[in-house]
């Protein structure tokens, strides 16, 4: 606090609220039992001295009273001399009274001072809503106005739901006075309906049929961007037997016309297309596409592009970063191929990517666009052009936490090992950044008396360091550093002493995690029943904790084996207890059977069968990692290390037991990994009537295998380890008993015969990978033409761009798949005890 009483501060008492800004900024619990009340004393001794001068020192009295919950004496400071000084924000003093109004649930209050901020602003959408809130409350209360006194301090009350249509009413004849056209008197209309008919009392109150008001609204603000997302709030009250004659009434005063008789009827002008824009997107809204046949919906789709095509026209003086003023259609053609795609048209996920290309070519800084490429291509398989699409995003600052996932899930799983690399350390350097940056942040606000700022960047720092996306990427990159490097090209030890990884440590706040994901940052026009949903979003993050435990035991579990460190004397059990290496096969075991209560929690979560929505959370890698045996795999070489720790411990003598079942465990083991390795056997890129279909289980499964191949080898190396000093002790006998046939212990067969089968198996993989190489470089699809008539000349150009596309992202992830798989085999052949 010293430090911060050399800031140069603008404020007179610039030091002393400095001290109590810090005060208040304290921990929570601690700070309401000691340093608030502390601080609240230091102010009211600053206010009876008349001290405070500045609209900051008051901010942050209000500020002290507030977290203390004093909401009484702090509305008193609003509202007295004090609040005076609130004057660098618009209506500071209103909103800081409105919510202390609220705390105290003081509804005449409240409906008060809404009622009267409308009068001044008919078009503040937060007040309708407070306004609206008050009145209800009122009436469930049966609150009358005192005889003979003022309503309430903030002066008259409404009270009744006569006197809130009235209001609302006024408030749309005054709005047909003004200049300029207001929406909030409409929207408040409609907003009092539902409330209305959600109480069940609508019809006594003649407001209007819905269907009626909302047709109005269209044909005032239907050529406005915002008329689409106004009406989407209340389409809940149409019946869904008018959906059809509404759209229809709609489309009826949109200025179309024909070039010649059995044309399509085009817009004329930004603002008929605008409005034409409007009612396709309700149409989608309201299900009338999804309720289409597969023949209606591919007429839909070629007129969406024609009209695409054809606003295309209006933005010939656009520059490169606007965009153009039909791309909704676009969209909306590319939203009902999915719908196709999803029922089983497999031509129309490539259908989707040519259109969604083309869209890009005419408007180059489209995020929309962009971010859908991004999903589609990963959904088959594709990583490569990926990274150039979110690398023109150009992402910012809480983009890497919010909307990273879209990177970082796809492009290790994918076997683009270089480029997970640099996803992670992009999203790592924003969240390592941030304890820089927040600090200087919070330095800033104490500089210029932004006090109210500080528990904002407290909070938003709180938020990152909890993030989910953190834990996952720091998570994952260590288990690809160790993956890419760990006896490559350093010692599995020398790896993970760099990373300063430790198996009994576990930094992830599992308790605090919070999910920043933006989930909704791809445009949807789905009725709510298709929509993502809120228990879509609970079980995502479910899904993700799972998944992010297992990744986590299985990293800890691995930094845990240069720990069993091997001692060349036999080790007894009082001896271990003394050295403390007992701890560490302890702690292995530990981390073991947590593995396994995360395994079947995880088991148990997909049993459920959960269905996102296409443009919903993407699925963990969790169902393919116990589908393809990857996890029984991993499990068993962890409790293979517990065996061979045993051996090492026990000695060779009387051992018989413990041999037996090490080598049951390697010959399972390899039984495993073959099961695994025909689990990735089949063509990545298949080509069928003339219909191009894409495998990426076959990707995931391979990228699983060299995973699995990795611990294994390291599991091995721990083996060589231990075996090596017995058979060196064993050699030494035997020369000094000059014995020539002394029985070698069947524990050495057994490892290596495991490892030379390892190596076998290995091989077998390389040749199977060489093989899908020359089959993807053969792959002659520029020749192949997808048989449908969608299909235009100037939509081939792009086709020929998205397959090329999706050919060269496959061989390059078979490539770099091959490439460590071809260093880990050099590994295995230096396994020789």
């Amino acid at each position: 606090m010293g430090a911060l009483n050399t800031f140069s501060n603008p404020l007179r008492n610039g030091n002393q609220c400095c001290a109590l800004a810090s005060i208040s900024a304290q921990d929570e619990n601690l700070s309401k039992t000691m340093f608030l009340p502390l601080a609240e004393r230091m102010v009211e001794k600053m206010v009876k001295e008349d001290k405070i001068e500045a609209e900051a020192e008051v901010e942050l009295y209000y500020m002290i009273l507030e977290r203390l919950e004093k909401y009484k004496e702090a509305l008193d400071v609003v509202r007295g001399k004090l609040g005076e000084k609130l004057t660098s924000e618009l209506q500071s003093r209103e909103n800081k009274c409105m919510a202390m109004y609220k705390k105290l649930c003081r509804w005449p209050e409240c409906n008060a001072l809404s009622r009267r901020l409308l009068l001044k602003n008919s078009d503040d959408w937060q007040f309708y809503i407070t306004y609206f809130d008050s009145v209800f409350q009122l009436i469930d209360e049966s609150w009358t106005p005192p005889p003979e006194e003022e309503h309430s301090l903030e002066g008259e009350v409404h009270y009744s739901i006569e006197q809130a249509v009235k209001f609302i009413e006024e408030r749309i004849t005054e709005e047909s006075k003004s200049s300029r056209p207001l929406r909030g008197p409409y929207l408040a209309k409609l907003e009092l309906i539902r409330r209305l008919r959600y109480r069940g009392c609508n019809d006594e109150y003649k407001l209007g049929d819905p269907e009626e008001l909302m047709f109005q609204y269209f044909r005032k603000f239907g050529d406005k961007p915002c008329c689409f997302t106004d009406l989407k709030v209340f389409v809940d009250l149409l019946p869904s037997s008018q959906y059809t004659k509404f759209i229809s009434q709609l489309l009826a005063v949109i200025p179309l016309s024909a070039a010649a008789e059995g044309e399509l009827a085009l817009p004329s002008d930004i603002k008929a297309l605008q409005q034409h824009l409007c009612v396709v997107q309700l149409s989608r809204l309201l299900g009338i596409y999804h309720a289409m046949e597969k023949k209606q919906k591919l007429a839909a789709v070629r007129e969406l592009m024609l009209r695409y095509r054809h606003g295309l026209e209006f933005g010939k003086s656009c520059l490169k970063t606007e965009l153009q003023f039909s791309d909704y259609y676009c969209l909306l053609a590319v939203h009902l191929l999915l719908d196709l795609w999803l029922e089983g048209e497999e031509t129309a996920v490539w259908q989707c990517l040519t259109l969604l290309e083309e869209g890009l070519s005419h408007s180059p800084s489209n995020a929309q666009f962009k971010l859908l490429l991004i999903r589609i291509y990963c959904r088959l398989g594709a990583f490569e052009p990926v990274a150039e699409l979110y690398s023109s995003l150009d992402a910012k600052h809480i983009q890497h936490d919010t909307i990273g996932y879209l990177l970082t899930r796809y492009a290790e799983a994918l076997g683009h090992y270089a480029a997970a690399s640099q996803s992670c350390n992009f999203a790592l350097r924003f969240f390592h950044s941030n304890q820089k940056d927040t600090s200087e942040y919070i330095i800033q606000a104490y500089k210029y008396g932004a006090f109210e700022k500080i528990p904002e960047f407290i909070a938003f720092r709180n938020r990152l360091n909890s993030s989910l996306h953190f834990a996952q990427v720091r998570t994952e990159r260590m288990l690809l550093d160790l993956l890419l490097e760990a006896n490559i090209s350093t010692s599995l030890e020398e790896s993970i002493k760099s990373m300063s990884l430790s198996p009994e440590e576990d930094d992830i706040p599992w308790n605090d995690l919070r999910d920043n994901r933006d989930l909704t940052v791809l445009f949807n026009w789905d009725p709510k029943d298709r929509d993502i949903s809120e228990e879509h979003k609970k079980l995502s993050l479910e899904e993700e904790t799972m998944w992010l435990r297992i990744r986590s035991l299985t990293l800890r579990l691995v930094s845990g084996l240069p720990t069993l460190s091997h001692t060349i004397q036999p080790k007894n059990s009082e001896k271990t207890a003394e050295n403390g290496v007992s701890s560490k096969i302890d702690t292995i075991r530990s981390l073991l059977q947590q593995l396994e209560v995360a395994v079947d929690s995880g088991k148990k979560f997909l049993e459920q069968k959960i269905q996102y929505p296409v443009l919903g959370p993407p699925p963990t890698r969790m169902a393919g990692f116990f589908s393809n045996g990857s996890c029984q795999c991993q499990t068993s070489l962890f409790y293979l290390v517990s065996d061979i720790y045993e051996l090492d411990t026990n000695g060779l003598e009387d051992s018989a037991e413990i041999q037996e079942r090490i080598g049951n465990s390697f010959n399972s083991l390899v039984e495993r990994l073959t099961d695994l390795f025909s689990k990735c056997k089949g063509d990545l890129i298949e080509v069928r009537d003339g219909t191009l279909k894409t495998h990426p289980s076959l990707l995931e499964n391979l990228v699983f295998f060299v995973e699995t191949i990795s611990i294994a080898l390291w599991v091995s190396s721990y083996c060589d380890s231990v075996l090596r000093p017995f058979k060196s002790n064993m050699q030494k006998k035997k020369k000094k008993k000059k014995e020539s046939s002394l029985a070698m212990p069947p524990v050495f067969t057994h490892f290596l015969d495991y490892v030379a089968e390892l190596q076998t198996l290995t091989s077998n993989v390389i040749d199977h990978i060489r093989g899908l190489e020359i089959i993807l470089s053969a792959l002659k699809l520029e020749e192949l033409s997808l048989k449908d008539t969608l299909l235009l000349e100037e939509e081939k150009k792009f086709t020929k761009t998205v397959q090329g596309k999706v050919q060269s992202s496959y061989h390059h992830s078979v490539q770099e798949i091959g490439e460590l798989l071809k260093k880990r085999l050099d590994t295995i052949k230096k396994l020789k005890i």
